[in-house]
C-alpha cells in the first residue's frame, strides 16, 4: 500500500503548476433531448469514454447517441505469487452505451470472445482450457454534478449486474456492484479522476466475497489528438484480505471527434497483482 499512496502523490503533484489554466468552455445544453430526440451533434459535449482505465469517466452519453467502447484485445497474467496461474484472453469486449437524458446513459457489456486457462504454479502444462461468450453485464450511470464538462468538478454514480452467460469462460455466478467516479479539470490539459468500486463478485472454488477497488488517474494531452492516462489501482476482497496494487500506463490518440483509440499495460506492484496488456478503441454516433 505504501507504493500506491507514493504513485497517488506523484500523479497529483503537477495539478498545482497547472491549475492557474483557463477552463474549457461547453455549449452543451441537452435539458430538452432524450433517446428518441438526440442532441444535435453540432452540440455534442467533448467525448469522455470509461475506457481503458479502471477509473471511469463521470460522464455520460449524450442524448440519443451511442458510444461503442470495445476492448480490442487483452491478455491478463494472474500473479507470480498465487498457487494457481491464470491466463485470459479476450477479443472483442465490447460496451455498448446510449444516451438517455440529460444525465444518464444505459450500458451493456458484450464479453464477444474469451478464452481462459489454468495451471497450478510450478507446472509447465495448462490443465484446463475454455474458450466461448463470457458474461454479459448490464450498467446505468447517473451524472448527479458536472454534466456540462465546462466546471471544476464532476460527480456520477454507476450501479452494474453481470449475469453468468458465459458458462465455464464465466465466474459461475451473478454479480453486482457500485462505482463512484469522481473528476477535477485541473486545467485546459489536465484532468484528475478518483474513484470507489464496490462489487460483491462469484468465484467457483471461493464463492460469494466482496471486492474494494479505490483508484486514481491523471490524464493529460499533450496535444490535441494525443494525451495519456496514468493510473494507480488498489484491489482488496474478502477472499484474499489483502491489497493488491498495480499502475495503468495507456496513451491515447484522439483521430477525430468521434473516434479515439489506445492501448497500454497494467503494470503489478505485488507478486499477487495480474499483468495486463490491452488495445482498444472508441466510436461514437
Amino acid at each position: 500500500m505504501k507504493q500506491l499512496f507514493a504513485l497517488m502523490g506523484l500523479l497529483t503533484l503537477p495539478g498545482f503548476a497547472w491549475a492557474q489554466d483557463a477552463p474549457k468552455a461547453s455549449p452543451y445544453d441537452s435539458a430538452h433531448f432524450s433517446w428518441r430526440k438526440p442532441v444535435p451533434r453540432n452540440r455534442l459535449r467533448e467525448m469522455q469514454p470509461d475506457r481503458p482505465g479502471v477509473t471511469e469517466s463521470p460522464f455520460t452519453v449524450d442524448a440519443g447517441h451511442m458510444h461503442v467502447e470495445i476492448d480490442a484485445l487483452r491478455l491478463s497474467n494472474s500473479g507470480t505469487g498465487k498457487a494457481e496461474q491464470q491466463r485470459d484472453w479476450s477479443v472483442a469486449y465490447t460496451l455498448l452505451k446510449l444516451g438517455l437524458g440529460r444525465r444518464t446513459d444505459v450500458q451493456l457489456e458484450l464479453p464477444v470472445y474469451a478464452v481462459a486457462k489454468r495451471r497450478p504454479t510450478g507446472t509447465r502444462e495448462w490443465q484446463d482450457r475454455h474458450t466461448g461468450f463470457g458474461d454479459v453485464g448490464v450498467r446505468l450511470k447517473h451524472n448527479f454534478l458536472g454534466e456540462a464538462q465546462d466546471g471544476s468538478f464532476a460527480l456520477a454514480a454507476i450501479g452494474f449486474v453481470r449475469l453468468p452467460t458465459g458458462g465455464t469462460t464465466g465466474t459461475g455466478g451473478t454479480e453486482y456492484g457500485l462505482i463512484v467516479p469522481v473528476d477535477f479539470e485541473l486545467s485546459s490539459k489536465a484532468n484528475l479522476e478518483i474513484q470507489m468500486m464496490a462489487a460483491g463478485l462469484y468465484n467457483r472454488e471461493a464463492g460469494r466475497y466482496l471486492s474494494l477497488t479505490p483508484s486514481i488517474a491523471l490524464e493529460y494531452d499533450f496535444f490535441e489528438k494525443l494525451g495519456l492516462i496514468t493510473e494507480a489501482v488498489a484491489q482488496w476482497d474478502t477472499a484474499g484480505r489483502r491489497w493488491e496494487p498495480s499502475v495503468n500506463i495507456a496513451p491515447l490518440l484522439k483521430l477525430a471527434p468521434n473516434v479515439q483509440l489506445d492501448a497500454g499495460t497494467h503494470l503489478a506492484l505485488s507478486r499477487l497483482a495480474d499483468r495486463q496488456y490491452f488495445a482498444g478503441i472508441t466510436l461514437r454516433r
